[in-house]
C-alpha cells in the first residue's frame, strides 16, 4: 500500500444479505468505488451491514449491531437499504442519481485532508484544513472487496452477492478538539488473520452533528477507485424499516 492525500465525500451503505432490495444498493456502492463519477471529488465508500434482519431467515455473516446503532444515531429515518453521505444526508441506497447528486452538493462544502501513511506499530493519520467544528471523532475503518456470500435462506436464497468495501472493524482512534484545524498520530490498526486483504479507510467526524469533515484512504497499488479517481482530478421505495422488522 501507498500513502494517499484525500479530501473526500464518505458514502456509508447501510444494507443486509437478508433483504431483496439491498443488491442494487450494493451494486451501486460498487459502481460509485470504482467508476469515481464525481468530478473534483473522491467517492469513499463503506458498506456496513446491519444486524436486524439477521432473524429473518438468512444471518449475514459481515453484519454487526454496532453498524445497525450507528445507523440509529444519525436519526429517525431507519430503513435499508439506505445511504447516508458525509454523516448529513440519508437517500435510498439503489437511487444512484440521488447518491451522485449529493456528492456533488458535499463536494463543494469545505473539507479538511487525510494523509495516511503505513508505519511501523499501525498508521500515521495526519489531518490538515479542518473548518469550524465541534470535537470530533477521529474514525479507522478496515475494510474488504469482492467478499462473495452464497445466501441459502431468506429474501435472497439462491443468489451470490459481491461486496466492496464491508466494514469488519470501525473505531475511533482519536478526538480532535473544537476548533482545531490540524491532528496527528500514529495508531494501531485492528488485524485478523481471516481478513485476506484488508484496507484501511480514516475519516474524521462532528461528534455533535456528524457532519464528516475529512476522509482519506489507503488504497491498495492498481485499485480501481483510486485509478479513476486521478483521471479525473424516497422512503416509500426503501424495504426493510427496522420498526416493522426487528423483534
Amino acid at each position: 500500500m501507498s500513502a494517499i492525500l484525500a479530501a473526500a465525500v464518505l458514502v456509508e451503505l447501510f444494507t443486509s444479505e437478508g433483504c431483496s432490495s439491498c443488491p442494487p444498493a450494493d451494486a451501486v456502492l460498487e459502481r460509485l468505488h470504482r467508476q469515481q463519477p464525481v468530478a473534483g471529488a473522491e467517492v469513499i465508500v463503506l458498506s456496513e451491514h446491519v444486524d436486524y434482519w439477521n432473524n429473518l431467515g438468512w444471518k449475514d455473516p459481515f453484519s454487526d449491531a454496532r453498524f445497525s446503532e450507528r445507523q440509529e444515531r444519525y436519526g429517525v429515518r431507519v430503513y435499508t437499504p439506505q445511504a447516508v453521505v458525509d454523516g448529513r444526508r440519508d437517500l435510498l441506497g439503489s437511487d444512484e442519481g440521488a447518491i451522485v447528486t449529493a456528492v456533488t452538493a458535499a463536494a463543494r462544502e469545505p473539507h479538511g485532508a487525510v494523509q495516511l501513511t503505513p508505519a511501523t506499530k499501525g498508521v500515521r493519520i495526519a489531518v490538515t484544513g479542518l473548518s469550524h467544528h465541534s470535537d470530533a471523532d477521529v474514525m479507522v475503518a478496515v475494510v474488504e472487496d469482492n467478499l462473495v456470500s452464497k445466501v441459502e435462506r431468506g429474501e435472497n436464497a439462491g443468489r451470490t452477492l459481491v461486496h466492496v468495501a464491508v466494514v469488519r472493524a470501525l473505531e475511533r482512534v482519536g478526538t480532535v478538539r473544537s476548533g482545531a484545524a490540524q491532528w496527528s498520530a500514529e495508531v494501531p490498526v485492528p488485524s485478523s488473520d481471516s481478513w485476506k486483504e484488508p484496507r484501511l479507510v480514516v475519516f474524521v467526524q462532528d461528534a455533535a452533528s456528524g457532519r464528516v469533515l475529512a476522509a482519506g484512504a489507503l488504497q491498495k497499488e492498481g485499485d480501481g477507485g483510486a485509478a479513476k479517481r486521478d483521471q479525473r482530478g424516497a422512503d416509500d421505495q426503501a424495504h426493510g424499516a427496522k420498526k416493522a422488522h426487528a423483534p
